[in-house]
């Protein structure tokens, strides 16, 4: 049997679409096994988001092919899409996928096997009519979670991001295909659905009479059953009050949001081409801490944009330390070229930006500390991920808190009733209740 493995880089959506390759390529025969050991092809799902993404990215071909010179090595994904010609002079390297056309990748390398043609490369433009597959998996994989990347691309154009250039404009899937997957993926037992996407509040912009609130009431009219809904990130200025309502009024739908923030300072958001103030923030985050009890909610945050002065950094630092977020995923800027942003200036020395993003971290360990100190004693409902230890296991809280517990007997991937008792090194630790 041929054997397939697969190594991925960067967002949410690249782990969802490899799931769907490694789908696809079962369905071509092929034996899935871990990017370490010996295989006949190697797939490298890159990201581009960041200089360290790219090499990142080039670094493990170059692993794939020295691991194994004769397997096929093929590299598919962002940073095929906006720069194959710094890939295809990586040595070694057989095939170039963009991400029009990596869904076809098992047929690509069908092809490759005929043609031995170095390097094939596929990669064209991004169109808007471009439709999203359905993707029906025929047995669960190795995961509690099940992802469906339910809308592609992005047409913000945030000063310093590649993305819209890797990923195309909007593009949904239609909401029946959307049924479908879930349907079948809570058939094969899944308990937690995850909508994802490059720009998921954008979904439905493109289609008639659809959007993200109308989606989720779809799925909770049509799909009943013991499971439960994750939303990936959203954009502030695509929060509205009737999605609010819709997530506040149902149980299965998880109090979590992800609501990227980048700078609090109203100068550098204008910069950034972010359309939204730091007043406008600041009263969505407490409109969804009023509606939603409970609701974990985290915040992207750039520091070291090009100009950016003491000033807007504190007023970041102050907007953040005011807000109950619960966690924040830190970032410095480095430039990519193409952007707007690679042609701003003054830059900001690395210097500066380790001391500002090592100030934002100390405060995110202390708002991670303070959300999960809210919940103590409090019964929530989580998911199984994993047994740690024997009678000891795992779970994830529908507001996205990782708590350990024991338990009589193994019920990994199942929901279950939990309360949070103490914090101990930093982990939280509970009980199985009713």
């Amino acid at each position: 049997m041929k054997k397939a493995a697969f190594h991925t880089l960067g967002c949410k959506v690249n782990a969802v679409e490899t799931e769907q390759l490694i789908e696809a390529f079962m369905l071509k025969g092929y034996e899935i096994v871990p990017f370490k050991e010996a295989a006949d092809v190697y797939v490298i799902n890159t990201c581009t988001v960041t200089h360290v993404s790219d090499r990142k990215s080039r670094a493990m071909i170059r692993r794939a092919v020295k691991r194994r010179p004769e397997a096929i090595v093929a590299a598919i994904g962002c940073l095929a899409q906006t720069d194959c010609q710094q890939l295809a002079s990586i040595e070694g390297i057989d095939i170039i996928v963009g991400n029009r056309d990596k869904d076809r990748l098992a047929d690509i390398i069908e092809m490759y096997g005929i043609n031995k043609t170095k390097p094939v490369i596929h990669v064209s433009a991004i169109k808007s009519g471009d439709l999203l597959p359905t993707v029906i998996y025929r047995q669960r994989h190795d995961k509690t979670r099940a992802f469906i990347k339910i809308q592609d691309g992005c047409q913000s154009y945030c000063t310093y991001c590649i993305v819209p250039y890797a990923r195309g404009p909007v593009r949904s899937k239609n909401p029946d295909q959307v049924i479908e997957e879930i349907l079948q993926l809570t058939a094969l037992g899944y308990k937690e659905i995850v909508l994802t996407g490059i720009h998921t509040g954008a979904y439905g912009t493109d289609l008639k009479d659809h959007d993200l609130a109308s989606l989720l009431l779809l799925i909770l009219e049509q799909i009943k059953g013991d499971y439960r809904i994750r939303l990936g990130s959203l954009e502030p200025l695509e929060i509205n009050p009737r999605l609010l309502e819709v997530m506040a009024s149902s149980r299965q739908i998880c109090r979590h949001l992800h609501i990227p923030l980048q700078s609090g300072s109203n100068r550098i958001l204008g910069l950034m081409n972010r359309r939204y103030s730091r007043e406008y923030y600041r009263d969505l985050v407490l409109a969804v801490a009023d509606k939603i009890p409970g609701v974990a909610i985290a915040a992207d945050v750039m520091v070291g944009f090009p100009d950016e002065k003491e000033a807007d950094f504190i007023a970041t630092r102050d907007l953040l330390a005011e807000l109950p977020v619960s966690s924040l995923h830190v970032f410095k800027y480095s430039v990519r070229p193409g952007t707007k942003a690679a042609m701003m200036g003054p830059a900001i020395e690395e210097r500066v930006k380790n001391q500002r993003s090592e100030i934002l971290l100390d405060l995110a360990a202390a708002k991670k500390h303070e959300f999960c100190q809210s919940m103590l004693g409090q019964n929530t409902e989580a998911l199984v991920q994993q047994q740690l230890d024997t009678g000891i296991y795992e779970g994830l809280t529908d507001n996205y808190l990782e708590i350990q517990f024991p338990a009589p007997e193994d019920l990994t991937g199942n929901l279950i009733r939990v309360k949070p008792q103490k914090i101990e090194g930093g982990v939280m630790k509970g009980i199985m209740t009713a």
